[in-house]
Formats: C-alpha cells, structure tokens, sequence
C-alpha cells in the first residue's frame, strides 16, 4: 500500500534535486532571458512537486492509522521543502541584479548554447516536457496496478462474506428445522402428558369401583 507513496517521494526528491541545481546557478553572469527561461523551467518542475504532493495525501489518508501518523511527517517535511523552493524561486525572480552575456551550465546544458541555437533549445524544451510526460505515465501505471491490486483485494472479501453469508443463512435454517423440531416434540411430550393423565384417571376410577363392589359384596354376606 506505500509503494506508491515512496514512488512519489522519490520523484519529489528528483524534481526537489534539479530546482535546487538550477537555483544555484549564479545568475548574476546570465541575460535577463537566460534567467527568465530558468526560472521558468524550476517553477514548472515546482508546480509539478506540488502535483506529487497533492497524489501522496491522498495516498496517506487511505493508510492504516498504524502507519499513517509516519507518513504524515514525512509529508509534512516535503511540504515545507516545496514551500522554501518556492519562496527562492519567487525571491530569484524579484531580483533586478543585472546580467552579463554569458551563461552557465544547467542540468548538464549550457544557456550560451541555448541562446546560440534556438533549435538546439527548443528540443530541450521538448524533452524535458517528454520526461515529465514519461514520469506521469509511470505514476498513472503505478496508479492503474495499484487500483487493480486493490479490485482483486476486494473481490477476494467479497467473495468471502458471501460464502459466510451463506454458512450464516444455513445455520439459521438450521436452527429454524430444529425449532420445528422442538416445537412437534414438546406437542407430542403434552399428548403424552395428557394421555397419561387420563389413564390414571380411568385406573383411579376402576379401583374405586372396585373396592366399592367388594365392600357391598362383604356387606352382603355379613349381614
């Protein structure tokens, strides 16, 4: 279930790395376009860090309560990280320091080059647009599997309160045949119980007469 959270911390401390490299460039030496096209490129991989940050509340408030209260730190701390990019970011692009003609080097490519070849810059651009592009698929990929994982979980419990809903349901029918069963025995046990009764009766009778017919006959013969 965190998988996908470190995933995104992961291509939060990716993006994290690269505004910080561009950020350092010193950008005292760089034309005013130069500057601004750097600027531009950190605040877009910022507004997506922040993108990645949204994806991994989300995450964090279907995690157990066991594990969450960690991870939420761990969020925390890569929300105040994003806050003090911005806020340099923002700082770097209210400085009016003028700039020289030259460039430096960024992410491996050199602003001069850039200003020299427009062609060569535009690619670039593309590039780094087909990488972020590339980095949201893997996200999305992550996503589909984990929400798939996730149906195949759910099914599974389905289809186990199914089966204990039916072993319920034969429990209770049982329970209703042996009440069924109760029911015709305590009525039997009652006949029973009032057959016996009257027998006793009819035997209580019988004696009684009886005795009554010996004691007329003893009569008899006495007197």
């Amino acid at each position: 279930m965190t998988d996908l959270f470190e995933s995104y911390a992961s291509d939060f401390a990716q993006l994290q790395k690269s505004i910080e490299a561009r950020l350092a460039v010193d950008f005292t030496s760089m034309s005013a376009d130069t500057r601004r096209s750097a600027l531009r490129h950190a605040d877009a991989e910022a507004e997506e860090a922040g993108e990645l940050v949204m994806q991994m509340e989300l995450e964090v408030q279907s995690f157990p309560t066991s594990v969450r209260d960690r991870y939420m730190k761990e969020l925390h701390a890569l929300k105040e990280s994003l806050d003090k990019l911005q806020l340099d970011i923002r700082a770097k692009q209210g400085d009016r320091t003028p700039y020289g003609s030259s460039g430096l080097p960024l992410d491996d490519h050199t602003y001069t080059d850039l200003e020299a070849n427009d062609e060569a810059y535009q690619r670039q651009r593309l590039l780094q647009g087909t990488q972020v592009l590339e980095r949201g698929s893997e996200r999305l990929a992550r996503s589909t599997r984990l929400a798939l994982e996730t149906e195949d979980v759910g099914a599974g419990i389905l289809q186990d309160l199914q089966r204990q809903r039916e072993q319920i349901e034969h429990s209770r029918d049982t329970l209703h045949g042996a009440d069924a069963h109760i029911d015709r025995s305590s009525r039997t046990l009652q006949q029973m119980i009032r057959r016996a009764k009257q027998q006793k009766l009819v035997t209580t009778s019988i004696i009684v007469v009886l005795v009554l017919l010996i004691l007329l006959i003893l009569y008899a013969k006495l007197f």
